[in-house]
């Protein structure tokens, strides 16, 4: 009356298979430097390339992040009178991912999925992780985050937070370390305040211009892939491609950056240049005009009736551009880091193409190329595979085989989620399903990459072909699924007896 070992050997005969599959495609290994499709595109139908700055065009060490969490830890204890045993806390690298949201008054740090369900083992308050079944007595007994309380079209929401962007990974780790502090010391705090207060201390660091002048006083420490940006915007202007760049940046900033990375004549590549843009305001908001800039960035008085070649211009707004520039539809093709501020707009509202640059994808990569990942992944499927079959067995000595197969593959499953990173796993997949970020990367964005060097790897006239991902009632992705059709229908003999 149990599992019968027929059915085992049939199963194991498959596993067997489908490993053999597995090993035989070792060597058609994922490129990090690929860029990947979500929609069809053909780069010959593009006539306009635009670029963010920030982490788009100018990418930045991770020397940084220490740099901010440090300055706005120290904001905190000098400005926000915080305790001073907070200076003994240092950054932590690799501690928070992109996409996470924070739950802002129950001091939740977590990563959801694309079917708002909080991934359990991925929930932190401060620097350390909160029970499961903490989680759900939180949420009322479930781990699915309602539709109201989850972030709303730009990552805000009345209670949750999402950190979408790569400067957001130091903001996190003050956060944790804050919550860590006071929790440990036994110090009672209102969440709200807390939250924003380092909020603007992050802000600070950003608005008052000190990042900027750590990046300009070292740049080779900071911006890496120079040369290969010049590569790529030189490329596509010697292709009749034209370029523009919009940016919050000031322009100095960008000036001495591109300076760097491009040269002294960067500004002959691009036939439009706009800084301080406020976005996403700016594809939002018609009230504010352009302004002009002189070369030395001192603000002009002039009406802006036309926008020229190699000129500077400051906030204005889309809908201004898209009047002066007749640049609409499908012929551009703009490149950012924030799915929310730099891309949904433009996809969504005005049918632009859009590429993510993300490049926590280089990573993740080498990762899933790894031998331990493509067994771990491999032997993950053949156990759901195994308890999917042999659910219907309900005697005693099935249910603990069955017991024991959902003990490993839970094992196997944190094991994969800590090859990524040991709190949070990867910023694509929750143990199965794809997380909120994904899901907002893949409405987003035409095509994503590591960095814009990896244009270079394509030429100009280049398709790309999303692949087509069978849905579930459709080709099977797993061996196990091929041979269904053997199954007998489980309670049939039962059933027959219900008239």
């Amino acid at each position: 009356q149990g599992i019968h070992y027929t059915d085992l050997f049939l199963l194991l005969h498959l596993i067997l298979q489908w490993t053999a599959l597995r090993a035989g495609r070792v060597c058609n290994l994922l490129n990090p430097a690929a860029i990947y499709a979500n929609n069809e595109i053909s780069l010959g139908d593009v006539e306009i390339y635009g670029f963010d700055y920030d982490y788009t065009l100018a990418q930045y060490s991770n020397l940084l992040h220490s740099m901010i969490f440090n300055t706005a830890r120290d904001i905190l204890i000098e400005q926000f009178k915080y305790p001073e045993g907070l200076g003994k806390y240092d950054y932590i690298p690799g501690f928070a991912i992109r996409g996470l949201h924070y739950d802002v008054q129950k001091s939740l740090l977590m990563k959801i999925d694309a079917f708002h369900y909080v991934q359990l083992g991925t929930a932190y308050r401060g620097l350390k992780p909160v029970p499961d079944e903490e989680v759900i007595e939180l949420y009322g007994g479930t781990q699915h985050i309602p539709l109201y309380q989850m972030s709303d079209f730009y990552g805000k929401g009345p209670s949750l937070k999402q950190f979408m962007d790569i400067f957001s990974l130091p903001e996190m780790t003050l956060l944790s370390s804050v919550i860590d502090y006071f929790i440990t010391h036994g110090i009672e705090f209102d969440q709200v305040h807390l939250y924003k207060d380092i909020s603007d201390a992050i802000k600070d660091v950003h608005v008052k211009g000190v990042m900027y002048k750590w990046i300009e006083k070292d740049m080779e420490k900071y911006i890496l892939h120079g040369d290969e940006i010049y590569a790529v915007l030189n490329r596509l202007v010697n292709h009749n491609k034209k370029l523009f760049l919009i940016t919050n940046s000031p322009f100095s900033f960008v000036d001495k950056g591109m300076k760097h990375m491009v040269g002294k004549n960067w500004r002959d590549l691009f036939d439009m240049v706009i800084v301080q843009a406020d976005k996403p305001n700016f594809f939002t908001d018609r009230r504010k005009p352009f302004r002009k800039l002189d070369d030395k960035g001192s603000l002009q008085w002039d009406k802006i009736s036309q926008l020229e070649k190699g000129k500077i211009y400051k906030e204005g707004n889309l809908f201004d551009f898209l009047r002066l520039t007749g640049w609409r539809g499908s012929k551009v093709l703009y490149f950012g880091d924030h799915l929310y501020s730099d891309l949904a707009d433009l996809m969504l509202r005005h049918g632009w193409r859009t590429g993510a640059i993300v490049p926590e994808l280089e990573t993740e990569i080498r990762i899933i190329n790894t031998e331990q990942y493509m067994h771990s992944l491999t032997w993950q499927q053949a156990l759901t595979g195994l308890l999917e079959r042999m659910q219907m067995y309900q005697d005693a000595e099935s249910k603990q085989v069955l017991l024991e197969w959902m003990k490993e593959r839970q094992e196997i499953r944190s094991l994969t989620k800590n090859l990524f990173n040991p709190q949070f796993g990867s910023i694509f997949r929750t143990f199965h399903n794809p997380t909120y970020f994904s899901r907002r990367l893949v409405r987003f964005s035409d095509i994503y990459m590591a960095s814009i060097s990896c244009l270079l790897n394509y030429d100009v006239n280049f398709t790309f072909y999303p692949r087509r991902t069978p849905l579930q009632h459709e080709a099977p992705l797993w061996m196990d699924q091929l041979c269904t059709g053997c199954m007998k229908t489980p309670f049939l003999e039962e059933m027959v007896h219900i008239r």
